[in-house]
């Protein structure tokens, strides 16, 4: 087959392009610290990378909502933990007023710090994170008690606020306000919460000055604190497990960043090793291209 001139400077011209394009490569490579700038540059490679993205994102989204987990059951145990100052320090003073040689002048001052306490139950009832009331189960845009102390929603203890912080683990944050305040039974809307009702109890019988009645309430207030000890222990227990999943969503981020590093960054003094070898190519082929096509119709001519 006879070789044309044309024939000979297409052949250089693509051999040169292709060194070029193979120098471009190494290039985008220093500059984007990645194997790949396309799909097509290696699709085993981009098929890994889309898989472990995803799976670094779903890790990224369990891991935030373990936080906003752990944030909703912190604020709920910092609230558990105001009641039960709250209630034991009711039982004191009542307790105090149980005994009979205190005068009336002493049971009003207990019994008027008796209804402070009682408001303040009720408020931390009603304790918000977010702008969502804590103990109101599912309607957490409404109060769980009202100013007196009772219920303002139907609630019972199955209405669980469950957060996913992994595969297929679910963990409920909230504590039902029926579980803590109705001593676990269902209560509907205008129900008296039992805790309240205890302590309403007892400031009746302060202001009527019956102490022996005082008195044969303190069970009825020891069951209380039983009762939040109780909630306290389950939400405990849940805040532990959170902190596990977490522990193992972080060990878990670490471990696929690592293999999506893996997998698409680039081995920084490999290219670079690359980039000058297709160089050194590039530079030999358009010197010897250019020794190749220099003849032209003068050179015949002489």
């Amino acid at each position: 087959m006879r070789i044309t001139n044309n024939m000979l400077i297409n052949n250089v011209l693509l051999n040169v392009s292709n060194n070029l394009n193979r120098t471009q490569k190494y290039q985008s490579q220093l500059a984007t610290g990645k194997k790949i700038t396309m799909p097509s540059d290696d699709p085993i490679v981009a098929s890994k990378a889309l898989k472990l993205r995803t799976d670094v994102a779903e890790i990224m989204q369990y891991r935030r909502n373990a936080d906003d987990a752990t944030s909703w059951m912190e604020i709920t145990e910092a609230t558990l933990a105001q009641i039960g100052e709250v209630i034991h320090r009711f039982r004191e003073i009542s307790a105090q007023a149980a005994n009979g040689t205190n005068t009336p002048d002493d049971i009003d001052k207990i019994r008027t710090e008796a209804e402070e306490l009682k408001t303040q139950l009720i408020h931390l009832a009603n304790t918000t994170y977010a702008g969502r009331y804590i103990f109101s189960g599912y309607k957490t845009d409404k109060p769980l008690l009202d100013e007196n102390g009772n219920f303002n929603i139907n609630i019972t203890n199955d209405e669980k606020i469950n957060f996913e912080i992994g595969i297929g683990d679910d963990i409920n944050v909230n504590v039902p306000g029926s579980d803590l305040f109705h001593g676990g039974d269902p209560a509907a809307a205008g129900d008296e919460s039992r805790l309240i009702k205890t302590i309403s109890d007892v400031i009746q019988a302060m202001e009527d000055g019956d102490h022996e009645q005082i008195s044969s309430l303190l069970g009825s207030i020891d069951t209380e604190v039983e009762n939040l000890l109780r909630v306290r222990a389950g939400l405990g227990a849940r805040m532990n497990r959170v902190d596990l999943s977490s522990n193992r969503l972080d060990d878990d981020f670490v471990n696929f960043t690592r293999l999506m590093s893996l997998n698409e960054d680039v081995d920084m003094a490999e290219a670079i090793m690359n980039l000058s070898n297709e160089m050194s190519v590039y530079q030999a082929s358009l010197a010897t291209s250019a020794k190749v096509i220099q003849q032209s119709l003068v050179d015949y001519l002489r």
